[in-house]
């Protein structure tokens, strides 16, 4: 009898284990971990120089303006909508902040260091700003005109690289600026700049707000089902507009980080980058038919989508390939989601 008890004790343990295992390999998460340690392997192979601090430094430098706009994208693709808009408005607040620091307070780029401490929070406040009402605008549009979200911000796409264009007159404007806030604060171990420090604080903050508040789980249930959040009691108008304000105002913050890696504001400055924070949804898992996301595998798509563009430039590949990069991870992503989805209903 004890026999019989040990064996159905073992059989229910390994069981435990296996499907411990089983929900281990099926997640998302630790796929795509599973997938950057194996790019990380396979380019330090093919290009020993991969592996260095200065590579993550450069990774990660470039990671910092999409994840800012990737996590405002998640919340707005887990909603059921899709911001086209946030690549022009990091142009947009970038142009402004940096004309406001010119013009406004007369400050030129040989203002540099802790002088330029003062005026950089100033545009880091103009724009945050600037992002902010463009997200207002996109979801005016969407709620009091009911044009689709991708209508929407496709035509504040337009208007905000125009203005950006006719502000800026198609030329850079550089102004105050403290490089060292992108260079890495212990280069010889660290590959951690203080701006990308504070990008990753910006995401833990809202990744608990997505996941933890009242907030996100409105955000699930709208993009799940709009109409039985609206008979469940939740103001889907006034959500959506928190949500697009909040993509927009990333944006807006990422424009900031890019102008200070640049040194100047630029109208091109994020040319394609919502192609990038929708490759880098994707790819982490977000369903762009609403309802399905999360922030960890948000940020770790775009690791993954930078690690590649990094890695493939490190061989040989020339640098115009990266758009047809990002296009092909987008393509195949959605692809394992459909087939994960139909062997889901099987």
């Amino acid at each position: 009898m004890t026999s019989v008890s040990q064996t159905t004790a073992q059989s229910a343990q390994k069981s435990t284990l296996s499907s411990r295992l089983s929900s281990l390999g099926s997640n998302q998460s630790t796929i795509l971990v599973g997938v950057m340690i194996i790019l990380i392997v396979v380019f330090t192979v093919l290009e020993p120089k991969f592996f260095s601090v200065a590579t993550a430094n450069n990774v990660l430098t470039d990671w910092g303006s999409v994840a800012l706009i990737a996590v405002g994208q998640t919340f707005v693709v887990i909603s059921g909508g899709i911001d086209l808009s946030v690549g022009a408005t990091i142009g947009l607040s970038g142009v402004i902040s940096a004309w406001t620091m010119a013009n406004v307070l007369g400050l030129d780029q040989t203002v540099k260091g802790q002088d330029a401490a003062v005026p950089l929070l100033l545009g880091t406040v103009v724009s945050v700003t600037v992002g902010l009402l463009v997200g207002l605008v996109n979801a005016f549009l969407i709620n009091k005109f009911k044009i689709v979200p991708f209508i929407a911000t496709l035509a504040t796409m337009g208007a905000a690289l125009g203005f950006s264009v006719i502000l800026s007159k198609g030329a850079p404007i550089g102004s105050a600026n403290d490089f060292t806030l992108i260079t890495a604060m212990a280069p010889n171990w660290n590959p951690l700049s203080w701006a990308v420090l504070f990008v990753a604080i910006v995401i833990v903050v809202l990744g608990l707000f997505l996941h933890k508040s009242r907030f996100g789980l409105y955000t699930y249930a709208i993009g799940s089902n709009a109409f039985a959040a609206r008979a469940a009691g939740i103001n889907v108008e006034r959500h959506i507009t928190m949500i697009y304000a909040l993509s927009g105002a990333l944006a807006g913050l990422a424009g900031m980080y890019v102008y200070i890696r640049l040194g100047a504001g630029s109208p091109s400055s994020g040319t394609g980058r919502e192609l990038d924070a929708i490759a880098a949804v994707v790819i982490g898992g977000a369903s762009l038919m609403g309802g399905v996301g999360r922030i960890m595998g948000t940020i770790l798509g775009a690791l993954i989508l930078f690690t590649v563009q990094s890695g493939l430039i490190m061989v040989g590949v020339a640098p115009d390939w990266k758009k047809v990069v990002v296009a092909v991870l987008i393509a195949a992503a959605v692809a394992a989601q459909t087939l994960q989805s139909k062997n889901g209903r099987k």
